[in-house]
């Protein structure tokens, strides 16, 4: 079974949406994974709706899936990166994080998208550790039931450096907030963490809410192109084969959009040809 591969917007930045999604499907990929911005289906621009239904029409003709992801990085605060989260030490900047996150299960229910995935943030210096968990569970838990609610798969993505940092933090979460799914970042694995890629992709294949790939290298949160880091990328194609898995696979490259018309191309043969030979 081949695998579905697709593109995240936040690689396409320069790109139209309409554009990048056509160049996703001149090319082969399944699906599209949406980063809800300013620059690509800005969620709190006029006519959401009637834009949301729009796209949903596009992606359908163009024979597109796609999973919504949340990282912008100045939609809600144009002056601090990714802020506010749902680790913030205000509890009104913490229900702006949770609205937004409602919002876009709404935009993934909308699109019939197969997922929403989202992180935790990062603690700030001086904040009780024991006490910002607290207020994590209680956002994602808010998340977790309006998505029931829209039948939207939520997966919570483990990022070096945040609260939810490797996959053994997203174990503990899942044991107060079961209907989470995870999202899984293969690259994270040789960032942070225990679990070697190929062995995440096997251990977690039951939980697996959204997966992404790209090269990263060992020890530094950099989202690379294949072949431009140290992941054994060929392993994870490989495990993803063994464990069947059918819900789409992203590449993130958010720092290549000046290159995006290389990359889309360059990056699905790359994986197809590891897909042939695994």
């Amino acid at each position: 079974m081949s695998v579905r591969w697709a593109y995240n917007t936040n690689g396409l930045s320069s790109h139209r949406l309409d554009d990048a999604c056509t160049l996703l499907a001149d090319h082969g990929y399944a699906g599209v994974a949406l980063t809800l911005d300013v620059a690509h289906h800005d969620p709190f621009a006029p006519d959401l709706a009637r834009r949301t239904a729009a796209l949903a029409d596009r992606l359908g003709e163009l024979g597109l899936g796609s999973v919504v992801e949340t990282g912008a990085r100045f939609l809600l605060d144009p002056r601090r990166k990714h802020h506010p989260t749902l680790v913030s030490a205000d509890a009104a900047d913490r229900a702006r994080r949770v609205d937004f996150l409602r919002l876009c299960v709404d935009v993934a229910a909308d699109l019939g998208s197969e997922a929403v995935s989202f992180w935790a943030g990062v603690l700030a210096a001086g904040l009780d550790r024991d006490e910002a968990w607290s207020r994590l569970v209680e956002g994602v838990a808010e998340v977790a039931e309006h998505a029931r609610a829209r039948g939207v798969v939520v997966a919570v993505e483990p990022e070096p450096g945040m609260l939810v940092d490797d996959l053994d933090d997203w174990c503990r979460l899942r044991e107060v907030v079961p209907g989470i799914s995870v999202a899984l970042d293969t690259g994270h694995c040789i960032v942070s963490g225990r679990w070697a890629p190929a062995d995440a992709v096997r251990e977690f294949a039951p939980h697996l809410g959204a997966v992404a790939v790209e090269d990263m290298p060992r020890g530094v949160h950099e989202h690379r192109a294949p072949g431009e880091g140290d992941m054994d990328l060929r392993a994870v194609v490989a495990a993803l084969g063994e464990i069947g898995h059918r819900g789409l696979v992203s590449l993130e490259l958010s720092r290549d959009s000046h290159r995006a018309d290389q990359l889309v191309p360059r990056a699905i043969e790359t994986l197809r040809a590891m897909e042939v030979s695994s």
